[in-house]
């Protein structure tokens, strides 16, 4: 899964949205304009491929929100969480809505998946997930995080539960540093219930090294990997990290990452903010065994679209209720 420049399909971006080796592209805020410069965009993609090309795309919430002007600003998950201690079926109610809100304003201008929910636990350590958490309590994060699927599904859209096994223990930030859990296995049941418990059309692997199980990060490790398939019988998508990122330099160049993310067992790649890498890997990189890239068409959407205006405008009291109320 690669990304692209701007507003519009390159002749490079077309070139290598057809690669055979490519099966999904993920959108940034330098892609998003407006909705109606997004929808032509999306149609553009689609148009390029049979199956269709899946478009991504990081729209949590909160401060990780790529489409903002003309999408309703969705709250960080931690505003649910707050509203969970004291009305856990109301903050569930919130969730399903919010969800659902989510799903359907980017559907209608066709993108067809969103990496969330965020599972990882809010420990009160990590400075990169901090708000993006829904709570401390592992229940909790079961009971919003599904609420929030439910919404996502009702419009059509899967999703994706990350950063396994858990990212909010660690302080550092893998987007720029090469973060280091030293707690053993026992002490991380909190953080892998919500994988035990969700029902997950995908799944990403964190950028963390925990050194009481494998010397090398999640996403390259096919202890967890093999842990999540065998243990967690998980059978979706397993889409590794952006490979860009410092939390990846562990592994190497971007050959040594792409390899070692493959063989510990990830289905899609990403590369994002690195189109010379993304050159090199499609010039010359020769995966073994060589990908299904159909394997994405699990998440497009199948079901035609059509947009509730009830449960938008649930979504939108939902927010205004929390944004109004929790600080």
């Amino acid at each position: 899964m690669i990304d692209i420049e701007g507003y519009a399909l390159t002749t490079l971006d077309a070139e290598r949205l057809i690669h055979p080796l490519v099966g999904g592209v993920i959108l940034f805020t330098r892609n998003y304009r407006d909705c109606q410069q997004l929808t032509e965009l999306c149609a553009e993609i689609h148009a390029l491929r049979t199956p269709r090309l899946l478009i991504a795309i990081d729209h949590e919430g909160g401060r990780v929100q790529r489409c903002r002007d003309d999408f309703s600003l969705i709250p960080a998950m931690q505003k649910l969480g707050i509203l969970w201690d004291t009305d856990a079926i109301g903050a569930c109610e919130a969730a399903r809505t919010i969800g659902y809100l989510l799903a359907a304003e980017l559907r209608q201008c066709g993108v067809d998946f969103s990496f969330t929910p965020v599972l990882d636990l809010d420990w009160g350590r990590s400075g990169v997930i901090g708000n993006r958490a829904f709570h401390r309590d592992p229940q909790a994060v079961i009971e919003l995080a599904g609420a929030l699927i439910n919404g996502l599904q009702s419009a059509g859209m899967r999703c994706c539960g990350k950063h396994f096994p858990g990212h909010g223990w660690v302080a550092a930030d893998s987007h720029v540093a090469i973060p280091v859990d030293e707690r053993a296995l026992a002490d991380m049941r909190d953080d892998l219930m919500p994988y035990r418990h969700l029902a997950l059309d995908a799944i990403m692997p964190a950028h963390v090294i925990y050194p009481q199980i494998d010397s090398r990060p999640a996403g390259f490790s096919p202890i967890w990997i093999n842990k999540l398939r065998q243990e967690f019988a998980f059978d979706g998508v397993i889409f590794s990290d952006d490979l860009s990122m410092e939390g990846a330099s562990v592994a190497g160049n971007i050959f040594d990452r792409a390899n070692a993310a493959w063989t510990a067992g990830c289905d899609v790649l990403l590369v994002c903010n690195a189109p010379d890498a993304v050159g090199l890997l499609l010039e010359t990189w020769q995966p073994e065994p060589a990908p299904d890239v159909r394997l994405l068409s699990r998440l497009v959407p199948t079901e035609p679209w059509q947009r509730n205006e009830q449960y938008c405008a649930m979504g939108l009291a939902a927010i205004e209720k929390l944004t109004s109320e929790i600080a």
